[in-house]
């Protein structure tokens, strides 16, 4: 891990050793990491964030699983209003060591995905977390209740009731 990928929520774990019945970790995000990602992800605030995570040995390195919790207030799409609302993404990666797996695999495999680099005996698990709390966001959030109607003045005019109006705006 080079100091240039580390973000707000970084948590370097060591991976040499994972035991064979694997081993749980529990990511809590402070104040003040929370913050910084609300800034990052352009979100009103996030006011918790934790993961619970298993990490399991593989042949070629480790397979982490484990589910993202947080409570964030979010800027409404329609209204403009904050909100609050909570997201809760579970997810599968899997780490190799450089070169521990093949780019593409040996079949073809639709939804193949390469696994992420242990750099030097480690992942962070910080960073882990913030990229699926980043993933589980809604790009186009609403507050619960509010329903976009838009409707285009000029549509208005070329409607056949226009006309209708602008006789009786006459009388």
């Amino acid at each position: 891990m080079t100091p240039e990928s580390v973000g707000p929520l970084s948590r370097p774990t060591d991976v040499n050793n994972v035991p064979p019945a694997g081993k749980h970790v529990h990511v809590r995000a402070t104040a003040e990491e929370c913050a910084a990602l609300a800034k990052d992800f352009g979100l009103a605030g996030i006011e918790s964030l934790a993961a619970d995570l298993t990490l399991t040995s593989t042949v070629e390195g480790v397979h982490v699983a484990g589910e993202v919790k947080a409570s964030i207030t979010q800027i409404c799409v329609a209204s403009l209003d904050p909100f609050d609302s909570t997201v809760s993404e579970t997810f599968e990666i899997d780490f190799a060591k450089p070169g521990g797996m093949p780019p593409e695999p040996p079949t073809e495999m639709h939804d193949y995905e390469p696994p992420d680099e242990i750099i030097n005996g480690k992942i962070d698990l910080g960073a882990v977390v913030a990229e699926f709390l980043a993933l589980g966001l809604d790009p186009y959030p609403r507050k619960p209740g509010v329903d976009f109607d838009f409707k285009d003045p000029a549509d208005a005019e070329m409607s056949p009731f226009a006309a209708l109006n602008v006789m009786k705006a006459k009388e």
